[in-house]
Formats: structure tokens, C-alpha cells, sequence
């Protein structure tokens, strides 16, 4: 069985990992502000460069392109640039990117993969620590940027053709709102639509209860699907948060069956645009056990979670 969509996802990983393994002194850092935390996207760009520069992208921005090579590049750091900018916003951090990539071989030129342009992928969180984020920097939408990538032990030198298509995928939910449900935990949510979960006052529950807060109007998510979600978790024991993307500044990109069984039925058969709220018990959880300091075994489990975007499998025996 292959999973097209797990192309797109691993490919950027990849790619993320070698601008980290790769990367010299020349490629800028994040400008932290007072606080600590990075303050704009195009402080983690990647520099252009010789190489960069030395590729030929023929075909106009949105749809699949070739190039063309100045001889052998001599790719030793990651390199980007913007060949064509485009009239659209500029990229922040925090955005949901829709994008379409294109893979060659950068020493025959060779496609090795193009994505994007035919069927929709899962947009592209923007946050300080993604391999996307040195990628896109700050450019427009409707920009097409190259990058090259120098080759390792197991992979040849790949040049990536990036077309920036839109920005527009929210980063909360916005379906409509549905009444609550009484013994529920109840959520309220920020401007920015982080939410905070306060628990009731009573025995957690001993099997997973899901409630639909929002319901959009998207695609269904199906077993198995891509899924783009916001989400916050507490534990039932103390009302702690745990694990939160709000937190993390970027939503988070993940399979529905790559998550504990409990976070699998909050989504498979809602709809993208909604706001699901999950309790679940430890067995449907991170496993029974004491409850402790180091490790989540024993918790019941409280999230709050939005469907942003969703890519289905296209599965191929």
C-alpha cells in the first residue's frame, strides 16, 4: 500500500533535517525579542548562494516547472532563492501555508517528485523550528523560490522548486457553534481562539466521551487521513496543561492513526472547521499504571482540538 500523501510530509522532513545537519555559520538565526521568543520569518531564511542562483526554473509559478542547470553545482551549504516574487501577502509566523514542491536531482535535473499542483496537500505550519520556515521565510504569496540541498550518506543533492500558493487556511476553528453538553469540561476560548479548559468537579469518566463545541463545514476526516490541528491538552488530575500547539506557536500536522487511540476517535468522521473535545481514560490513553511526575501512564486526558485542514490517502495496492 502506498500513502501519496506521506510523500509530501517525509519530503520536508527531510529537507528540515539537512538544513539542521548542514547547515554553516552563514545561515542566519531567529532574532529573539525581550522575551526570548523569534520574531519574524524572514530572520530564518536561508542565504541565497552560487548555487541557488545557478538554477534555471522554467514554467510559470503554480504550475509544475523543469530546470535547467548551470553545469555541476557545487552544493556545500543549503542555499534559497526567490526567482519570482509574488503580489500576495507576505508569510508570518504562526500561518497555515498552501504550497506546492517540486524535487530534482541536482545533478542530471532529473524530477524526483512534484506535489501540489494537481491534488491539494496539507498547508505548512510556519514556526521557528520547521525546515519550512528557513524555506519560505518571509516571501509573498504566489512567490516561487529554490532552494538547493547538499547530499549525505543517503541522499544524492536535491534542488526544490517551492511555489507559496496561499495563506489562507485559518489557524482556529470557525464552524458553528453547538450547545454544550452538561458534566462536560467547559472551554473558553481566546481572541486568537487558544482555549482554556476548566474540568468539572467529578469522577473522570471511564470511557472516551467525544463532543462536538464547533461544527464545520469541510471534508470529512477519514481513518487514516492527514489531518492539520490546533490543540491543547490537560490532565484530569490536577487540570495542568501537558501538551499544547498553541503553546508551541504553529499548528501541528499528523495521521489519524499515528495518535493514541482516544485522539483518533476526537477525529475521524468529524468535519474540517470544527472544535472537538476529547476526554479519555488511560486505556485509551498512554496506558494504566500509577500516575507520576515523568510520564502520562495512569492519566485521564482532556484535549480540546481543531480541525484545520485535512489530506486524504490515496491508498494503491
Amino acid at each position: 500500500m502506498r500513502l501519496r500523501p506521506a510523500v509530501v510530509l517525509s519530503a520536508l522532513a527531510v529537507t528540515a533535517l539537512a538544513l539542521a545537519g548542514c547547515s554553516g555559520d552563514e545561515t542566519p538565526e531567529s532574532t529573539p525579542s525581550a522575551s526570548g521568543e523569534a520574531t519574524d520569518l524572514c530572520s530564518l531564511a536561508l542565504p541565497s548562494g552560487a548555487a541557488a542562483e545557478a538554477v534555471t526554473v522554467e514554467g510559470e509559478a503554480g504550475e509544475t516547472p523543469t530546470i535547467a542547470l548551470d553545469g555541476e553545482l557545487d552544493i556545500t551549504t543549503p542555499e534559497r532563492v526567490v526567482v519570482s516574487e509574488g503580489d500576495g501577502e507576505q508569510l508570518e509566523l504562526g500561518q497555515n501555508v498552501d504550497y506546492a514542491l517540486t524535487v530534482f536531482d541536482a545533478t542530471t535535473g532529473e524530477q524526483l517528485e512534484s506535489v501540489g499542483y494537481d491534488d491539494p496537500i496539507l498547508p505548512e505550519p510556519l514556526s521557528t523550528d520547521s525546515g519550512a520556515g528557513q524555506l519560505f521565510g518571509c516571501a509573498t504569496v504566489g512567490s516561487r523560490i529554490v532552494a538547493t540541498v547538499p547530499g549525505s550518506d543517503s541522499a544524492a543533492a536535491t534542488v526544490y522548486v517551492i511555489d507559496l500558493l496561499g495563506n489562507d487556511t485559518p489557524t482556529a476553528a470557525r464552524g458553528d457553534a453547538e450547545e454544550p453538553v452538561d458534566g462536560q469540561p467547559t472551554v473558553e476560548l481566546a481572541e486568537s481562539g487558544e482555549p482554556t479548559i476548566t474540568l468539572p468537579d467529578a469522577d473522570a469518566p471511564t470511557e472516551t466521551e467525544v463532543t462536538t463545541l464547533k461544527t464545520g463545514d469541510g471534508d470529512v476526516v477519514e481513518s487514516g487521513d492527514f489531518v492539520l490541528v490546533q490543540y491543547a491538552g490537560v490532565k484530569w488530575s490536577d487540570g495542568s496543561v501537558f501538551d499544547s500547539s498553541w503553546a508551541a506557536g504553529a499548528a501541528a500536522p499528523m495521521s489519524t492513526t499515528g495518535v493514541v487511540a482516544g485522539f483518533q476517535k476526537a477525529l475521524e468522521g468529524q468535519t474540517v472547521g470544527s472544535q472537538v473535545l476529547v476526554t479519555m481514560p488511560p486505556a485509551d490513553g498512554y496506558g494504566e499504571g500509577e500516575i507520576n511526575d515523568q510520564d502520562l501512564t495512569g492519566e485521564t486526558l482532556t484535549f480540546v482540538v481543531d480541525i484545520l485542514a485535512v489530506q486524504h490517502v490515496e491508498a494503491t495496492e
